[in-house]
């Protein structure tokens, strides 16, 4: 398994915007790719039919050691082997997660300034998310954050960031750029012509 610190790119299977039936092919085209690791996210789905799914996509992820999140619900992490839990600011506590899941996972969440990315280093979370850098359909209520943000949270914060929403290989380089070493791709992976050639691509820009 790839140590949190050597990952670079997140890549999120949103169900919003893939098919249920479309997972395990994207799973694999996102591994093929170079996609280190993989989040399953699917707001209106019950907790069963993500619970499922997620049984059906860690058989592939764990074939190449790639750490597969579940967004939101612990509960899954308790019956299914999945490497982590990824939380938002008005989900479960960090411990609670941990709680629930019974076992050692890991605990990512979602950070929209310097502030909430202080306080979910204090809580114990062994990643963040930053963002959202750019306006982004996945999430249309969140306003941009910017990228000017972006080297101070990285020199505050002690743990992995990776910078995400709105993110494409269009935009990338101006978030490296901006000090940037992870992000999280959502809809410009999801609906690249060829997700292999795409994460590539993104992958090599953040070596």
């Amino acid at each position: 398994m790839s140590a949190l610190s050597e990952c670079r790119l997140y890549g999120i299977i949103d169900l919003g915007y893939a098919e249920r039936r479309d997972a395990a092919r994207i799973v694999e085209r996102m591994i093929e790719g170079g996609v280190d690791l993989i989040q399953l996210r699917g707001k209106n789905k019950s907790i069963g039919e993500l619970m499922e799914l997620a049984a059906e996509l860690h058989e592939l992820t764990a074939k190449s050691s790639t750490p597969l999140i579940v967004n939101d619900h612990a509960e899954i992490a308790r019956r299914v082997s999945v490497e982590g839990v990824h939380v938002g600011q008005d989900d479960d506590p960090i411990k609670l997660v941990r709680q629930k899941a019974t076992r050692g996972i890991l605990v990512g969440k979602s950070t929209h300034s310097l502030e909430q990315a202080r306080a979910a280093e204090r809580e114990g979370a062994d990643y963040i998310g930053f963002g959202p850098m750019f306006a982004t359909p996945t999430k249309p209520d969140y306003v941009p954050i910017g990228l000017q943000d972006i080297r101070r949270v990285h020199a505050e914060v002690n743990l992995p960031i990776f910078c995400i929403g709105g993110i494409n290989i269009d935009n990338l380089q101006s978030v490296i750029d901006a000090g940037a070493k992870r992000v999280a791709m959502v809809s410009a992976l999801l609906k690249a012509h060829n997700i292999v050639d795409y994460a590539r691509c993104a992958t090599d820009m953040l070596a």
